[in-house]
């Protein structure tokens, strides 16, 4: 039997909780909540921005999915944005 993932990392403590990424989060369920599109949108293009690598592309990938549902005008941008960040191909 294999090790949990937790054992291949080294105990350096508890994360302290960032506020900003906390306030994103509390927004990002509110628009949900609310299903407000364009909120959507903005927030997790947003989040992909402070985010990097995987993290980066299942936020953008959220955002452009949501423009494209809603037909929204910025879907072609973010979609250039994930090609650019090699998560889709041109």
């Amino acid at each position: 039997m294999s090790a949990a993932p937790e054992a291949w990392l080294p105990d350096c403590g508890p994360v302290p909780p960032d506020p900003a990424r906390a306030a994103l989060d509390a927004a990002l369920l509110t628009a949900h909540a609310m299903k407000d599109r364009d909120a959507l949108i903005r927030l997790y293009a947003e989040a992909a921005e402070i985010s990097d690598g995987t993290a980066a592309a299942f936020y953008l990938t959220h955002a452009f999915v949501f423009a494209l549902e809603a037909g929204d005008p910025r879907a072609p941008v973010l979609r250039a944005k994930l090609v650019e960040i090699g998560a889709d191909i041109p």
